[in-house]
């Protein structure tokens, strides 16, 4: 395991994600949409856990789990982008989500924050306390019996939540950095670049999701 061929396993699943995605985003109809976005979130849900339960490290997997994320992201940047009408708004995200990339590998390299146990547990509490969140709000959103107030809206606690996952995300950025350079330093084999790589990816489009949402809530909340 190196870090070249880390870098060039990303590399090749952000080729598919984003010529996917691109592919979704400018072909999608509104009544297309919601369907790439559905199929997205679905496949990519159900080849993420079996890729982490099974502890696969299939190139194959990986890649189709890469487009069905594509998928999903491309749906949803065209739903920003064309039905809430805000054009552009997926490059600034795009953008953004790289910055931070960026930013927090030059943070880690240089030593400002490692990855530790007491970081390691407040960030996997965090992760926990906002999917579990997640799951509670799509429940409610589809049985109608209910919604989570303030977070998901675009009001300043929104906007607050939105950042808040946003440092989240970056933080486990490190953990997929510590994660990488262990691998290299032990000798890993070469395979479980592919692992390290579909970490990486599934948190680099998380985090551009939640900066998608923040954009949003925040050009929302200036409207008014």
């Amino acid at each position: 395991m190196t870090i070249e061929g880390v870098a060039e396993k990303t590399g090749v699943l952000l080729l598919v994600t984003a010529t996917v995605a691109l592919a979704t985003a400018f072909t999608a109809t509104p009544e297309s949409a919601f369907l790439f976005i559905v199929l997205g979130f679905l496949g990519s849900l159900v080849l993420s856990l079996f890729i982490v339960f099974k502890r696969s490290i299939n190139p194959g997997l990986i890649c189709a789990h890469s487009a069905f994320e594509g998928l999903f992201i491309g749906g949803l940047t065209w739903f920003y982008e064309v039905a809430l009408d805000l054009p552009g708004i997926g490059i600034i995200a795009a953008v953004l989500t790289f910055a931070i990339l960026a930013a927090m590998l030059a943070i880690y390299r240089a030593g400002l924050i490692a990855w530790n146990r007491n970081l390691a547990i407040a960030v996997a509490s965090s992760v926990v306390a906002i999917i579990l969140i997640y799951i509670v709000s799509i429940i409610g959103a589809l049985t109608g019996a209910y919604s989570v107030p303030y977070i998901h809206d675009a009001t300043p606690v929104g906007i607050a939540f939105s950042l808040f996952v946003i440092a989240i995300g970056a933080l486990c950025l490190v953990a997929d950095f510590d994660f990488i350079e262990r691998g290299v330093q032990s000798g890993a084999r070469k395979e479980l670049e592919w692992m390290a790589a579909f970490g990486l990816m599934v948190t680099l489009v998380w985090l551009y999701i939640e900066i998608l949402r923040l954009l949003a809530k925040i050009a929302m909340y200036t409207r008014r």
